[in-house]
């Protein structure tokens, strides 16, 4: 099962306290190597082109950002400072999703150990978000012989404003949704299919709504390939999620999207999304479940 990482997805120095789990990626890599995940297996993506995003992203957006002399408004709506290694390392993290699509049009099915930037849009950034990766990895994979339509499935609790942006006049790109309806962004976008969920939302109730989602999805779309968001800031310890499935939920969600996609034959490129317990440790016990549910560590 390929596997993408780069150690510079957690090499970024923020201020104390900040709200970004920037160690998260480390530590997911370092728990699959205890599960005993060969080290040497991992891909090492290359950082994505500046010509690609120039293809896809308003040139001026582009051109500053990456400079360093986008206006500090912008900046802080991105919610990071700017610094030469942020752009290394986001640069980078978008480089491993467009590489994990690129391996699960060839093996079936690719994790990324990041990735799910979907607040960004043309011409600017959010939530943490430079630049959209979902969409960029979705553009890539259309360019492939065979690939006609790809469905992003976006469980992250935040709902991908930027992406359902980027996507609204691209028939071969489909977006699905689902998200807290009382949750950033406070001004949603349309989406192909919006699923917002109630406060407090279990188990149950969540997992019916998938259900009937990934139904819908069967009778209306035929996508020729699938890129998942696995966000786990639906999880009940989740300092921003405001939802409350639990660790096991989080695994049986993510089983459900795989298993559809493996019942249909469809290659699905994986990223990790959202998820902000401060607890490092505890945080990744949460995002392991799609790694179990992708069948990389039991």
């Amino acid at each position: 099962m390929p596997l993408v990482f780069h150690p510079i997805y957690s090499q970024l120095d923020l201020p104390v306290r900040h709200r970004f789990p920037i160690d998260k990626y480390q530590g997911i890599h370092d728990a699959l190597c205890r599960h005993g995940v060969d080290a040497r297996t991992f891909v090492t993506p290359e950082p994505v082109a500046k010509d690609i995003l120039l293809n896809h992203y308003d040139s001026h957006y582009v051109e500053t950002l990456l400079a360093g002399t986008l206006d500090s408004k912008a900046m802080r709506r991105i919610g990071f400072p700017w610094s030469d290694q942020l752009i290394k390392r986001s640069l980078t993290a978008i480089g491993g999703t467009i590489k994990t699509a690129e391996l699960a049009l060839l093996n079936g099915m690719a994790l990324n150990l990041t990735g799910g930037y979907h607040h960004a849009a043309a011409d600017w950034g959010s939530g943490f978000c430079l630049f959209n990766d979902l969409y960029l990895a979705a553009k890539h994979m259309l360019g492939q012989p065979g690939i006609d339509s790809v469905l992003i499935v976006d469980l992250d609790v935040h709902q991908g404003d930027g992406t359902a942006l980027l996507a609204q006049d691209d028939s071969a790109i489909i977006t699905l949704s689902l998200h807290g309806e009382k949750n950033f962004p406070h001004r949603k976008q349309q989406s192909d299919m919006d699923f917002p969920l109630p406060k407090g939302m279990t188990d149950d109730a969540y997992l019916a709504v998938l259900d009937e989602a990934l139904s819908l999805i069967s009778r209306v779309y035929v996508p020729d390939a699938v890129i998942y968001d696995a966000g786990v800031d639906i999880h009940e310890n989740d300092d921003l999620g405001l939802l409350s499935v639990s660790t096991d939920g989080v695994y049986q969600r993510d089983s459900m999207v795989l298993d559809w996609c493996r019942q249909r034959g469809l290659p699905v490129a994986c990223v990790i999304g959202g998820g902000y317990q401060r607890d490092i440790d505890a945080l990744v016990s949460v995002h392991l479940q799609l790694y179990r549910a992708a069948g990389v560590i039991d």
